[in-house]
């Protein structure tokens, strides 16, 4: 589309709505349009538009949906990114912007907040598309809100609606008031001065009776204390003792409508200059920022925090912001309980929009999630038609509410990029979840080669690989091996030392010939006989490229897929089924973005390949090389060799190993008069890349769980699994041997290692 112009309408000030089918509309704001091409920088485009609508360039956010794709918003960041995008829009005359301007609050001190590891969220929330101004935290009118810094145990069954509460005694939080110098910053309480106006005024329901209360405590800076609380009448005086205003509201007979009966609105407690504090909730705290978090997911609890005093005046610590933030969370995504139940209904929906998908799941004797299998047609697809029969299994811990596991199968595409093929959320990571992933990727597949798996050797995969896949080769990854090895040594070596032997472990692996393995292995020995031995035992068959019997294409770690896993991450925090909805819209957005890439691609092999290929041609003005005889050569370098062109042998592996000729075969190839393409896996070729991402993967409407007609069709029941989120910080999963990061004490009077001068037990 070289010079080709396509016009950008641009949007601002509007908001996105969510439709029934999942998808996104915006509404509202104003539109402009201008005209943009390939030649155009990011910074000029960026300048543009800041121009147009006056805003902020720093604080500004451009967005845009894929064609065909109204669930996925995309970010414009760069240049790269603003070609890409009018890569994908080169068919059509426009493409729709959307300018979002992000409020970037200034940082804030936040205030010491003691954590209770018994504090959860409600499960019974109101559901995302509720209309309703303020949820209170139990979503009925029969519960006074309850207190930000209260520790609560959640119930499941709630009070009946008609239940008397009389708490006399129990006060509404009380929060710090700021000074009269700080009213100035309270606007956005201003509007809430006349939400009580008196005797007579009428409120549909307690519940907003209540919600205009508070707003009315918070725009006058006083707190209250009820008298009276429950679904029929509610009675409210101030809290600070001897102040004579009061309130009392009951139920208009043979209606659901409240009214005000009496009311004192003198107050002798000069309200915020006293005692008085805020009337503030975490149901309220969510409410306030439910919006702004629809178009800021990241919005962070310090930045709430300063929000709310700037607006209404409120000082919260940071822990009542993170409460807010996690309720109004929950009432924009749904329940998690409520996903789970969802789980047979989404697992329907993803075979039937995609077929020839795997969706399933499990669940305990209890009826408790125990796991769930996904894989797309198009993943199965692209992997059986232009994947090498290589997969890699790693798995990575979920900080979600119910914690649990990603187990994960990813591919190695033809220009060495990760590609997805199947996951498995699970519980937690067992053997016998390992186990059953494998059945069912087994079951999904119908590739007849045998297939090498790059993974632990730990978790019963070693076993399961072998029962499940009984032709296939089982490569040991090379990072958790080394993590077993400086756990397993017993002696106190020195981190510099550790590092050496790391590096000889390496050296050995990557080593194409036995006799560079033992030279390896030799110098491991020089340092440690112990770790000499444990290497010796470790199977280097299953690790070792000069013993290793499958084709693992130098491919020697299983955390391949970092950016799949990265992915995860991201959505880890979301209901079961949205966290796999975020997934499958990540792949989606790869195999479009992929495939659209490789079309420009005018090489028979993929960039990366052509790159290795080059480098190795490269070297070939040194060598000589001499017939032996039929299609048998030797080529003499630094090294002789010897290439074998009719069965892709060199004698120094490196045409075995990788797939592509070595520097060997290629001189041996070019005095033939034949091109050394015509020697390269197939799995490098474009056209095989092309394979691998020639189907696509479609969105999946939201599903609501559908009423049972008949008495004898009963509804499978999922609900979340028993554990729940400890307390503190998440563990994160980390690669790489971490004692090699960590530098062992020292003792400075000893020179012994594992203790400091303080600890150290040398007599003097």
């Amino acid at each position: 589309m070289e010079g080709k112009k396509i016009i950008a309408i641009c949007q601002s000030g509007g908001e996105f709505l969510t439709e029934k089918d999942g998808t996104l509309s915006y509404r509202g704001g104003d539109a402009h349009a201008i005209d943009i091409d390939d030649q155009m920088t990011f910074n000029e485009f960026k300048t543009e538009v800041t121009e147009m609508f006056s805003c902020s360039n720093d604080n500004m956010s451009i967005k845009y949906f894929l064609p065909g794709n109204k669930k996925t918003l995309i970010t414009v960041s760069n240049d790269k990114d603003l070609k890409r995008m009018i890569k994908f829009h080169s068919d059509f005359a426009t493409v729709d912007i959307y300018v979002i301007e992000e409020i970037v609050a200034p940082d804030v001190s936040n205030m010491p907040a003691s954590r209770s590891s018994r504090t959860t969220l409600s499960e019974t929330v109101v559901p995302v598309d509720a209309s309703l101004d303020v949820v209170d935290f139990v979503g009925d009118t029969t519960q006074p809100d309850i207190p930000l810094d209260a520790s609560l145990d959640i119930v499941d069954d709630a009070s009946p609606i008609d239940a008397h509460i009389d708490v006399p005694n129990e006060i509404s939080p009380i929060f710090p008031l700021l000074g009269h110098n700080d009213e100035k910053h309270a606007k956005g309480a201003q509007q809430w001065q006349n939400a009580i106006t008196g005797v007579g005024q009428r409120f549909s329901s307690v519940h907003e009776f209540r919600e205009s209360l508070r707003k009315y405590a918070i725009a006058h800076q006083f707190a209250f204390r009820y008298k009276k609380n429950d679904s029929h009448r509610v009675t409210v005086k101030c809290k600070a003792e001897g102040c004579p205003w009061r309130i009392h509201a009951s139920r208009l007979s043979t209606t659901q409508l409240i009214c005000i009966k009496k009311m004192n609105p003198t107050h002798t407690c000069e309200g915020a200059v006293a005692t008085t504090g805020h009337q503030a909730t975490r149901s309220w705290v969510a409410s306030i920022i439910k919006e702004k978090l629809k178009f800021l997911p990241n919005y962070k609890p310090k930045d709430i925090v300063n929000d709310i005093k700037q607006e209404y005046g409120i000082q919260l610590n940071y822990f009542q912001a993170w409460r807010g933030k996690e309720i109004a969370k929950e009432q924009l995504q749904g329940s998690y309980k409520e996903a789970y139940n969802q789980l047979p209904f989404f697992c329907d929906k993803i075979m039937e929009t995609n077929p020839g998908s795997l969706a399933t799941f499990t669940t305990k004797e209890d009826s408790s999630f125990h796991r769930l299998f996904v894989s797309f047609h198009a993943s199965l697809y692209g992997f059986q038609q232009g994947c090498r029969p290589l997969l890699f299994l790693d798995s990575i811990p979920l900080k979600s509410k119910y914690q649990g596991t990603l187990l994960a199968a990813t591919a190695a595409d033809g220009n060495d990029g990760v590609f997805p093929v199947a996951f498995t959320v699970v519980d937690a990571e067992t053997d016998d979840n390992w186990h059953w992933f494998l059945l069912q990727l087994k079951s999904a597949f119908s590739i007849t080669c045998p297939i090498t798996f790059v993974a632990d050797r730990q978790k019963g995969l070693k076993e399961s690989i072998a029962d499940i896949f009984k032709d296939s080769y089982h490569g040991y990854c090379l990072q958790y091996l080394t993590e077993q090895l400086i756990r397993d040594l017993k002696g106190q070596f020195s981190h510099e030392v550790k590092r050496l032997m790391v590096e000889d472990l390496y050296a050995a692996a990557y080593a194409s010939r036995p006799e560079n393995f033992q030279s390896c292995l030799e110098s491991i020995k020089s340092i440690s006989l112990e770790a000499y031995n444990w290497i010796v035992q470790s199977e280097p068959q299953n690790w070792a490229n000069s013993f290793f019997q499958g084709a693992r294409y130098n491919h020697m770690t299983s955390n391949f897929g970092e950016l799949f896993y990265s992915w995860a991450s991201d959505a880890h925090e979301l209901p079961i089924t949205q966290m796999v909805d975020v997934i499958r819209g990540k792949i989606m957005e790869l195999i479009y973005t992929r495939r659209a890439e490789s079309i420009q691609w005018l090489t028979r092999l993929t960039p990366s390949m052509e790159e290795k290929l080059d480098k190795e041609t490269q070297k070939v003005r040194n060598l000589q090389v001499l017939l032996l005889v039929g299609n048998t050569f030797e080529v003499r370098g630094d090294s002789t060799e010897v290439v074998d062109v009719d069965r892709w042998d060199c004698s120094c592996r490196g045409w075995q190993i990788t797939g592509l000729p070595c520097c060997h075969a290629i001189a041996v190839i070019g005095c033939l008069g034949r091109s050394p393409y015509d020697y390269c896996s197939r799995y490098f070729t474009t056209e095989s890349y092309r394979l691998t991402y020639s189907e696509s993967i479609h969105p999946v409407p939201n599903v609501d769980m559908p009423v049972v007609k008949a008495s004898s069709q009963l509804a499978v029941t999922v609900t979340p699994p028993p554990t729940r989120r400890p307390p503190g910080r998440p563990t994160t999963k980390k690669y790489g041997p971490q004692e090699m990061s960590k530098r062992q004490l020292q003792c400075s009077r000893c020179k012994g290692l594992g203790h400091n001068k303080s600890t150290c037990k040398e007599l003097l």
